[in-house]
């Protein structure tokens, strides 16, 4: 690393000042930024010192997607091999073999399983990455600034939200209105009022609602097969919560399995433990405001409980408890790693509480009121960062107020 650390200096020349290079310094600049730490660390006693920036801001985050990231193809991998297995056996001889002699592995194994499901989200983090470092660096060089990281934590929270058969230029496309209109045409990193990863999602949804509805089972490998077993494309836990209420869940899944992960659903959101590990990851580091999880999650026991209490004739929904809203469909993985995102949500303290209270009930309204969008996670935190800049400023103009009139008192 010394030798690589003493090249990058010999050859930074070139990309700063009067260098040749210099329109190509934000590439330099990514680079070294992603072998090496920052070096400028505030010196003088007027100033804060803390080796915290929004590098290790971003690391921070990105590793706590892991545990999310690995079990998710880990999942994807297990219920896609039990289930092509199974259908082989029945229909097109011994499907087990048939892997082992492809891939070498034992497809019962962790490995196999792993690797198989790595085989299907990987490509898809690839090209969402590529991408959007691609969109981050071509709009540093025009506006001649560093490359900021929050494209890198942008394509991996994309990525794990996006269903595991996502067409690779659909992913493309997303990514690219999430950090194009979501983003930088608002000045880049820290200027934005939206969540560029929920924006490309959300342009995603509306734009192919049935491909990235996210209420059916999909099995990897049947196309590549040619298998097309009859009910496979099967309602999800949340799908199944739509369509018949309590015993719809229930007749497949038990609260367990919706906790420990062993269900369908987007790579990133299946298990609740994951997810809460990445969530331990950002509370220690103090990345992620508790105040927004805690408000998020009062929001939505209430509406929900108040929904329990309601009822419907007509609506199975309304009688989904709260504990099932929190371990199905996408609610867990979007209030650890979007609500919390500090540039779209809320800056102020108090301001963070109805921040997130807004996501808890906004998110059940929508799930259970609404019958054609089962999920509505995504739709809720966007809805609340377009209320993030209304919420600080009364809460600013409340203090405000409160000490004109102490003074006055």
């Amino acid at each position: 690393m010394k030798a690589l650390r003493n090249y990058l200096n010999n050859v930074k020349p070139n990309f700063v000042g009067e260098g040749r290079y210099t329109n190509w310094f934000p590439l330099f600049d990514a680079i070294e930024n992603l072998l090496f730490s920052y070096g400028k660390k505030t010196k003088n006693p007027i100033h804060v010192r803390d080796a915290v920036d929004i590098q290790k801001v971003m690391v921070t985050v990105w590793l706590a997607t892991f545990p999310a990231m690995f079990f998710g193809m880990y999942n994807l991998g297990a219920n896609s091999l039990e289930y092509l297995e199974s259908i082989g056996q029945q229909n097109t001889g011994d499907w087990h073999h048939y892997f082992v002699s492809i891939v070498g592995y034992d497809s019962s194994s962790f490995i196999s399983k792993l690797w198989f499901g790595a085989c299907y989200f990987l490509p898809i983090y690839f090209v969402v990455f590529t991408v959007g470092i691609a969109w981050e660096a071509l709009f540093a060089i025009v506006r001649k600034h560093e490359i900021n990281e929050g494209a890198f934590v942008s394509t991996v929270l994309f990525s794990l939200s996006c269903p595991p058969d996502i067409p690779l230029w659909q992913a493309a496309m997303g990514i690219s209105f999430g950090l194009v209109i979501g983003k930088e045409i608002f000045g880049g990193t820290g200027k934005n009022f939206l969540n560029p990863a929920l924006t490309g999602r959300a342009f995603l949804y509306f734009a192919y609602p049935a491909q990235i509805s996210g209420d059916k089972v999909w099995i990897a490998g049947l196309s590549d097969y040619n298998i097309v077993p009859e009910g496979y494309s099967g309602a999800t836990a949340l799908g199944m919560a739509a369509e018949n209420g309590m015993a719809g869940i229930t007749s497949s899944y038990t609260w367990m399995d919706a906790f420990l992960g062993n269900i369908p659903g987007s790579v990133g959101e299946t298990s609740i433990i994951a997810i809460l590990i990445g969530l331990t990851i950002l509370l220690v580091t103090k990345v992620a405001s508790y105040r927004i999880i805690l408000g998020t999650l009062v929001g939505m026991i209430l509406m929900s409980s108040l929904l329990n209490i309601i009822g419907s004739e007509t609506n199975e929904m309304f009688y989904i408890p709260w504990y099932w809203h929190a371990v199905i469909g996408s609610f867990a993985f979007g209030l650890v790693f979007m609500a919390t995102e500090p540039v779209s949500g809320s800056g102020t303290n108090t301001g963070r509480w109805i921040y997130g209270f807004i996501i808890g009930v906004t998110v059940i309204l929508i799930r259970v009121i609404n019958p054609a969008f089962p999920e509505g996670m995504m739709l809720a935190i966007l809805f609340a960062n377009l209320m993030a800049p209304v919420i600080d400023h009364m809460v600013v103009m409340s203090n405000i107020n409160r000490r004109k009139a102490l003074l006055n008192e």
